[in-house]
């Protein structure tokens, strides 16, 4: 008799391992629903980012700005292609994050708003954007995409640094973009020092604090943050949301 639960428990075990590597390995059934997103930032954990999204089976949004990255080329160019395009065919979503990373500053007196690019030819230099050339900002990024990948962004967009004005907003909405920030527990913290907000503060933080049809945001590699957060932060709160009994979606939001 102990030799034949002994052989019933291994079968099992084995036909368990078998759909496992399948890809058939069940989560408890999820109630609740956490959007991950991730700006472009240096770049310099973004295929550590992706590895983690493939082993944790689940998929995630890019905002995308074509910002200078760890290796000295900038995250839309040519050298990237073969990545985004993975991505691609792994099912992510994409967003605009502005081609050249454009911060908000304040409303202009006419009907524009003032903002200052990080990148390209005009950086740091405060000027006049009309709803036009706003909306080519958010639109360069869709158009270089499918340049790289054959395949467009969502209609989606955020703005740097999360600064914004209605007015700004508006721009997005009639050059046909939807706006997406995050939600305040969705901060992740991975811009901030490493010194005074220690990766396993905001894993804890992150992994208590989070609700259901939050939206998280992190960087694919942040210049300023010695103790990179990625990978010691990431997959332990995947792991750690999946035990809370969250899934995990990509944007835009679908009704329920």
């Amino acid at each position: 008799m102990l030799l034949k639960a002994s052989l019933t428990r291994y079968a099992a075990l084995l036909a368990l391992a078998f759909f496992t590597s399948l890809g058939f390995a069940q989560e408890p059934h999820c109630k609740k629903t956490i959007y991950l997103t991730f700006d472009t930032g240096n770049m310099s954990v973004a295929q550590t980012v992706a590895d983690i999204l493939n082993r944790q089976k689940i998929k995630a949004t890019f905002f995308l700005a074509n910002e200078k990255t760890s290796r000295g080329d900038f995250s839309l160019d040519d050298s990237w292609k073969s990545f985004w395009q993975d991505r691609v065919r792994e099912g992510h979503h994409f967003g605009s994050h502005t081609y050249d990373h454009l911060y908000f500053v304040k409303d202009g007196p006419s009907g524009e708003i003032f903002a200052k690019p990080q990148f390209g030819s005009k950086a740091g230099v405060i000027s006049l954007y009309n709803e036009a050339s706003y909306c080519r900002e958010i639109r360069r990024v869709d158009e270089r995409f499918n340049e790289l990948t054959g395949s467009n962004i969502q209609k989606i967009w955020r703005a740097p640094g999360g600064k914004t004005s209605p007015r700004s907003i508006r721009m997005g909405s009639q050059c046909g973009y939807q706006h997406f920030g995050w939600s305040p527990a969705g901060f992740l913290g991975d811009e901030l020092s490493s010194h005074t907000h220690p990766n396993q503060v905001l894993l804890d933080k992150a992994s208590s604090q989070l609700q259901d049809g939050d939206i998280t945001m992190a960087h694919l590699g942040i210049w300023s943050r010695k103790d990179p957060w990625a990978p010691a932060v990431l997959e332990q709160l995947i792991v750690n949301l999946k035990a809370r009994g969250f899934c995990f979606a990509t944007l835009p939001k679908q009704d329920k």
